[in-house]
């Protein structure tokens, strides 16, 4: 623009020196004069002949203003091409950030167990399911998508008297394979519960659960003590 500013100054004060000439004179005598003019002109990169033959004025820096405007229209798709490559990294980062369960076995005043195999421990009572992650009919957690994931549980169990066995295992499995476990065994008790805090890498689909081990049980937790919970802390690629 500043080119088109000054051209037009100078092509307006060459008009005004030959105001007193014919029109048609005066634009032959300033053509002329230009072209015999040597050196760099005072009014930059003009095309004299389209400016005194075509469109007088601004069509002499339009090749210019064309480059120009073609510049800045890449460097703005640029720009925008970039800003829409951080959003998509961004939503990748955050959309599903909001992935948590929270469940707690239902109260109860009998004992589940003993079985004659492993058995997924069902926590009916959920106070939370961000993400639809957890099945409560199965007591089963499918990550909707790779991360990082942080899961605890805890384990209670009353048998009542003190000479009664206190005699339970649960494990924390994923994909089939136990990351962790808590167990009991002694007649000096009659109650006793523990709880463990793991962090697991998830793809997407893997399942996590927690297990009743073959001939243990589960006794008189009335308050909902046994729970199982989990989210996630960041998601991965994959």
């Amino acid at each position: 623009m500043k080119i088109v500013a000054v051209a037009t100054i100078c092509l307006l004060g060459a008009l005004n020196l030959f105001s007193d000439v014919e029109a048609g004179t005066s634009i032959d005598l300033l053509k002329h004069t230009a072209l015999g003019l040597t050196g760099t002109l005072p009014c930059g990169h003009w095309d004299c002949n389209c400016a005194f033959n075509e469109q007088p004025g601004c069509c002499c820096v339009a090749d210019d203003m064309f480059k120009l405007e073609g510049s800045t229209f890449w460097r703005l798709m640029g720009l925008w091409n970039d800003l829409s490559n951080l959003n998509s990294q961004i939503t990748e980062l955050t959309g599903f950030s909001g992935i948590a369960f929270n469940a707690r076995m239902i109260p109860m005043g009998g004992c589940i167990g003993p079985f004659t195999s492993n058995v997924s421990i069902s926590y009916g009572n959920i106070t939370l399911n961000q993400g639809s992650g957890y099945n409560p009919s199965l007591g089963i957690f499918t990550a909707p998508r790779a991360g990082i994931y942080s899961f605890s549980y805890s384990v209670y169990s009353n048998v009542g008297a003190a000479d009664n066995r206190l005699y339970f295992k649960v494990q924390l499995m994923k994909n089939g394979v136990e990351v962790a476990s808590s167990w009991e065994d002694n007649r000096e008790d009659s109650e006793d519960g523990s709880t463990q805090t793991v962090l697991l890498t998830l793809s997407f689909g893997s399942q996590v659960y927690v297990e009743l081990v073959s001939g243990r049980q589960l006794c008189s937790d009335a308050y909902g003590q046994n729970s199982f919970s989990g989210y996630l802390v960041y998601p991965l690629s994959g």
